[in-house]
């Protein structure tokens, strides 16, 4: 019900920096929706949001036995049990999709998962989300050159690791590749991690259910073979369409009021950006994203 509220509220705050940085994102990707359909589709994504935060604030507060029992159905588990055994390991690929924090404490059922830890500003905020992570079987590691080394000699050792690859990178760490038809900067990490380690690719996410009665998990079987490419860009943009594949059709939930793209080459920073300059980039992104979809049509005639 809070959350809830606090969805009504801000969605009657159009200039509410979330709000705008969804509404951005929307105009990015451009959707092949209506006005109406794109405006109940942010308004859903607000609520998603919302829902989501306030139900990661309650996983971490409760037992890891309460958040494994609002698991409902899990959605080809063959496909993580297969990468679960892999003995090269398995990285799972985890997007903002969905409610990730709910479903820790199920996946920390079938071991210990070395999971990368960047601390949040907030030293109480910091310290409440440590302890609820504290009580799972997970090894937390700091997301710097000793963390990476952690996390591949716990694939290398056949153990699991769970991997947000669609975080915003220092530039260092990126390439940029095409997410959602916008060449933005892109993480390389799990992509390298995957290419020296051949481990296993598993895509989960935890969706609430539309009776909002617990939750359900999906898994994706990653196995196309660009994604282990030893170019960083090619594995990269590999990456990004599977993570395309999974939030498509749960598009609602995924994690839009996060600036996905403050790090465009040509644009820069889209949320900052001087409004007419912006649909100028928008109109010219769309008109080059048509071209190549009709080049690659005739290609396939």
């Amino acid at each position: 019900m809070l959350a809830r509220f606090v969805a009504w509220i801000m969605m009657r705050l159009p200039n509410l920096s979330i709000v705008r940085t969804i509404k951005i994102n929307m105009a990015l990707i451009d959707l092949p929706l209506s006005d109406q359909q794109k405006q109940t589709l942010i308004k859903d994504i607000v609520r998603h949001q919302c829902l989501s935060s306030v139900e990661s604030v309650k996983s971490w507060a409760m037992s890891p036995e309460w958040s494994i029992a609002q698991i409902c159905d899990v959605h080809n588990k063959d496909i993580f049990l297969e990468g679960i055994s892999n003995p090269n390991g398995m990285l799972a690929i985890v997007p903002h999709l969905g409610t990730w924090e709910m479903m820790n404490a199920w996946l920390n059922q079938f071991g210990s998962p070395t999971i990368m830890y960047k601390p949040v500003k907030s030293n109480i905020t910091n310290e409440f989300i440590l302890q609820g992570r504290a009580r799972l079987n997970a090894t937390l590691v700091p997301t710097d050159g000793s963390g990476v080394k952690a996390v591949f000699k716990t694939l290398k050792q056949g153990g699991f690791s769970i991997v947000l690859p669609d975080h915003v990178p220092d530039p260092s760490g990126g390439v940029v590749v095409p997410f959602f038809g916008v060449e933005t900067l892109t993480s390389t990490l799990a992509s390298k991690l995957a290419s020296k380690t051949k481990c296993a690719l598993v895509g989960i996410s935890c969706i609430r259910r539309n009776d909002g009665r617990g939750f359900d998990i999906f898994c994706y079987k990653l196995d196309d073979p660009a994604l282990y490419n030893r170019d960083a860009s090619i594995a990269s943009h590999a990456l990004n369409q599977a993570m395309q594949h999974m939030i498509e059709d749960k598009c609602s939930h995924y994690m839009w009021g996060y600036r996905r793209f403050k790090r465009l080459p040509i644009l820069g920073n889209p949320y900052s950006a001087n409004e007419t300059i912006l649909a100028d980039f928008i109109r010219k992104n769309r008109s080059a994203r048509d071209a190549n979809h009709k080049f690659n049509r005739d290609n396939i005639d």
